[in-house]
């Protein structure tokens, strides 16, 4: 049985190493040639209470996610391990 990017998006992300919860899963990332979901990718926490940046986002490894359910997913994997700067943007141009 498949699943639908549709059907990942805006779920809670758990961990199940230590109980964190890590938000909500807003974008994926497919490979191309094959059309499979590599990684589901989580926002990180905004500095100065959302009006500048935020700096990581959550990317997890499809071999990490544990189970789906109706809205949550559970993961393995610790939130340290799967930080992912996001890439800075200019301003000035």
């Amino acid at each position: 049985m498949g699943i639908r990017v549709t059907d990942l998006h805006c779920k809670e992300v758990v961990c199940v190493c230590d109980g964190a919860r890590l938000g909500f899963v807003s974008d994926v990332e497919v490979e191309i040639s094959t059309g499979q979901i590599c990684a589901i990718v989580v926002p990180g926490r905004y500095k100065f209470w959302g009006l500048f940046c935020c700096v990581e986002d959550y990317v997890i490894p499809w071999c990490n996610i544990r189970r789906i359910g109706d809205d949550i997913i559970l993961v393995d994997c610790r939130p340290c391990d799967c930080r992912k700067p996001r890439p800075k943007k200019c301003w000035l141009h």
